[in-house]
């Protein structure tokens, strides 16, 4: 996975990832800072972060995340900066704090550091996919998915780089 920045994948599109609510919430609103996976990746870059239409409700009772979650939908961003690799399930409880996950996930072997949350004001409707894809066409009977995605990412691309410069 080449150094395209910015997650850029090419013609616009950029890598996206699905997580499952509420831990896609709490990845876009920085309190989960490490994702875990069973499966190892050497891209690094920002992100798109995708909530599937399954909420594990269990997981949002145990966090306390209330409200309403958005689902089927991109969410937010972030940046994935490394992956540590796990050799035992005390060395994932050990990072408890920083993943969140229930004690079932503890047999996961990596952990992507996330870093750099960003919520999107409004979500993005999109079929999500298994490992990071690419993202930004529309969804079947969703028109104008691709613009509102491509809308979005440049309206927050556009926040960042006015809040940077103060």
């Amino acid at each position: 996975e080449g150094p395209r920045g910015a997650g850029q994948t090419g013609a616009g599109l950029m890598r996206c990832l699905s997580v499952r609510q509420p831990f896609a919430h709490l990845i876009v609103t920085g309190r989960k800072r490490i994702e875990l996976r069973g499966w190892n990746t050497r891209f690094r870059g920002e992100f798109l972060v995708h909530a599937p239409l399954a909420v594990m409700e269990a997981d949002r009772r145990r966090l306390g995340v209330r409200g309403p979650l958005a689902t089927g939908a991109i969410v937010g961003r972030a940046e994935l900066r490394g992956v540590r690799e796990y050799g035992s399930a005390a060395e994932v409880a050990a990072d408890r704090r920083l993943h969140l996950a229930p004690r079932r996930m503890y047999g996961r072997r990596y952990g992507f550091e996330l870093a750099r949350p960003r919520a999107f004001g409004s979500p993005v409707p999109c079929r999500g996919r298994l490992g990071f894809f690419e993202a930004g066409a529309p969804a079947a009977g969703r028109p104008g998915a691709r613009d509102r995605l491509a809308e979005e990412i440049i309206d927050e691309e556009h926040r960042y780089r006015l809040v940077g410069m103060h």
